[in-house]
């Protein structure tokens, strides 16, 4: 179990570190400062406090399922699917400033991981709890993103 959850973090902050990357100067840019934002966004500190928050539990659920599921391939497919959707987001955000594509990204990412929460909770029962984060954090940043695309 270990094992499992130091590979998931391993990935999982690479995903960050890439999606950072891109993001680079966005957060301070002209174009991001000068952007209309929801009331409710939250101080930019936030972000990488959720983020790494986030990382951890979610390493952790996937350990969890990686314990349960009989179709490995099933598993990797969604967590693959999930990486790409969350390292996208930034890029197409920040770098490239389609706040519209971004907004399609993170609620494709969102109903994906609405999907892991609610089929697997049959499964993982109490343990489900360690995607709550994502799952809420992602609802926040769906209507950031969405606020952006709608006053802007």
């Amino acid at each position: 179990m270990v094992f499992r959850v130091i590979v998931f973090l391993v990935i999982n902050f690479a995903a960050l570190g890439v999606g950072g990357f891109f993001t680079g100067k966005g957060v301070p840019s002209d174009w991001y400062m000068q952007l209309n934002k929801a009331p409710w966004t939250p101080p930019g500190w936030v972000f990488g406090a959720a983020w790494t928050a986030i990382m951890i539990c979610f390493s952790f659920y996937m350990a969890y399922w990686w314990e349960l599921e009989q179709s490995k391939k099933l598993l990797v497919l969604l967590f693959v699917v999930q990486w790409f959707l969350n390292v996208l987001w930034n890029p197409t955000f920040f770098y490239f400033h389609q706040s519209v594509v971004a907004l399609v990204l993170i609620v494709a990412l969102t109903v994906l991981v609405t999907f892991f929460l609610f089929s697997l909770w049959p499964v993982l029962k109490y343990k489900s709890a360690f995607i709550l984060p994502y799952f809420l954090w992602l609802l926040i940043a769906t209507s950031l993103n969405a606020y952006i695309v709608l006053k802007n």
